[in-house]
């Protein structure tokens, strides 16, 4: 897996699967939290596949396939503000407590990504977005999709809730396109939920009962 988060390039493949696979497996509206039901077989070899991004910002028939990561620390959730370096420039400037993006192959004669590799690669990305202390766990937790606007139409988030395990993480973003990052309550983000982006803001009502089960 390549760079999540990187400025659209001309010769840039991304991660998709057929939004005919996702309406058979249940289509959905928002955030699902039965990510069971679909992670498995969105991520068979056989089901998903790179195609040129300039093409896939353009076509609902596909969804590109997009790794969330919400970082957790002490009852307390990541919020930072998009940049502009970031690959998506319809989001630029929205505050978000989900760092991801697409994925992209890691060879160029690679075709699919498996389950493995996939979270293998979200593991090592986490670590060249933001620089903090201690380990960290990952689980996933939901599935992200909004078809009430054009961003949301092309994609898919799988949302992952990343426990860091250290007294202090000390966190710092690696990436300009990940400005002011702040850890802050559920409460507190709920109460600025008009400042997120629509995919956090998603999330806000799940994110207790992600932090009570870790």
């Amino acid at each position: 897996m390549g760079r999540m988060i990187a400025a659209m390039k001309k010769d840039e493949q991304v991660l998709v699967v057929p939004r005919g696979l996702f309406d058979s497996l249940g289509a959905f509206q928002g955030l699902c939290q039965e990510a069971h039901k679909y992670v498995h077989t969105l991520l068979a070899v056989k089901n998903n596949f790179f195609m040129p991004r300039v093409d896939a910002e353009d076509d609902p028939t596909h969804k590109q396939i997009i790794p969330y990561c919400i970082f957790h620390h002490k009852g307390r959730i990541l919020r930072y503000t998009r940049g502009k370096s970031g690959g998506e420039k319809r989001l630029v400037s929205l505050r978000s407590i989900g760092i991801g993006g697409h994925v992209n192959p890691v060879d160029a004669g690679e075709e699919h990504l498996g389950e493995e590799t996939y979270l293998q690669g979200v593991a090592r990305e986490i670590r060249e977005e933001v620089s903090f202390a201690g380990s960290f766990r990952q689980r996933i937790v939901g599935l992200l999709n909004d078809d009430s606007n054009a961003v949301g139409q092309v994609h898919l988030g799988i949302v992952h809730l990343v426990d860091l395990v250290a007294d202090e993480p000390e966190l710092r973003s690696n990436e300009s396109s990940i400005s002011n990052p702040e850890f802050l309550t559920p409460d507190t983000l709920r109460a600025t939920a008009n400042e997120l982006e629509t995919w956090s803001s998603l999330c806000l009502p799940a994110l207790d009962s992600w932090i009570s089960a870790r």
